[in-house]
């Protein structure tokens, strides 16, 4: 059997490599609970280090989901300015501070989809945001990107972010991709504050309205695994990848691999596609892991390893 195509759907990409250690130092990995061990991986998340790893690994192509989280930012400029006003800008009442927040959003999708026309084995995915640009102007910032720039995708997160999946001021967004045909990924699982945000049952509404419009809950629904059954079952336009939950298949809230690849069968493995979340975990382990599943046969395992993601995400 020839090698199989393979096409890491979920990376992130950083400018640099102080910029990816930060992101990865802030990012708290708690919803699975205790594992022994996880593992990780001890790249930063650089354009170089990842076509280095890309070709290690053997990956055609590497999707990247662009994410700009503004309540990050906005601390980061909060921390610049006197006391009195650190508090406004984290209230998010800072006139001059929003707007450029606005402004570094617009340029990082910027940034990410240059990287892809200069690395074309990249693909730019780029980041929406409810609060940033709500409504109208959410949609109008995508088809720019689309049109004008060579976004083939939109990501979203809502607990990071700060929003539902099925927050209504997404809706215009949701209408352009589905218009242009591009693909969303959205981050599912719990958030810390019990809001259900991403949760996959989050998802239901959005499916149900645009049932043209393909979706793909990332991490399989984190530690809320147990809800992705029942979406995959009431709407076809649901999709998966299997980034991150992989890695924590021995975890307190993790299902094991013998469940994972159970619910990987139960939905369909021709909707699941591997992801390597990179830079937290690495390309090329992730490959093994899919590999390492129990019950699927490897013609199941080849079609995960990128011919489904080339087929769901148009690559």
């Amino acid at each position: 059997m020839a090698e199989p195509l393979k096409i890491d759907s979920h990376i992130h990409i950083y400018q640099t490599a102080e910029e990816g250690i930060g992101a990865k130092e802030g990012y708290e990995i708690w919803e699975y609970g205790a594992q022994e061990e996880v593992a990780l991986s001890r790249l930063a998340g650089t354009v170089d280090e990842v076509l280095a790893a890309m070709e290690e690994a053997d990956i055609a192509k590497a999707v990247a989901v662009n994410l700009f989280i503004a309540d990050e930012q906005r601390k980061k400029y909060a921390e610049a300015l006197p006391p009195d006003q650190a508090e406004a800008v984290r209230a998010g009442a800072h006139a001059e501070v929003e707007a450029r927040l606005r402004d570094d959003c617009v340029a990082f999708n910027r940034w990410a989809c240059q990287v892809a026309r200069d690395h074309p084995t990249i693909v730019p995915f780029v980041s929406a945001d409810a609060n940033l640009f709500p409504g109208e102007e959410g949609a109008a910032q995508v088809r720019d990107l689309a049109e004008n720039a060579g976004a083939r995708g939109v990501k979203l997160h809502g607990p990071a972010q700060g929003f539902s999946m099925g927050d209504e001021r997404l809706w215009p967004t949701y209408a352009v991709c589905q218009e242009l045909g591009l693909p969303v990924v959205g981050h599912s699982g719990p958030d810390q504050e019990g809001k259900g945000l991403a949760e996959p049952r989050a998802f239901g509404a959005v499916l149900a309205a645009f049932p043209k419009l393909s979706i793909v809950l990332a991490h399989m629904g984190g530690a809320t695994w147990q809800q992705v059954k029942e979406i995959a079952d009431s709407y076809p336009n649901a999709f998966f990848d299997c980034c991150e939950i992989i890695e924590w298949t021995h975890s307190d809230n993790g299902p094991s691999d013998e469940a994972l690849a159970q619910l990987i069968r139960d939905i369909g493995t021709e909707r699941v596609m591997m992801g390597s979340d990179y830079p937290w975990y690495d390309l090329d382990h992730t490959v093994e892991r899919v590999m390492e599943l129990p019950l699927l046969s490897p013609e199941e395992k080849a079609g995960i390893l990128g011919a489904n993601a080339e087929r769901i995400l148009g690559l």
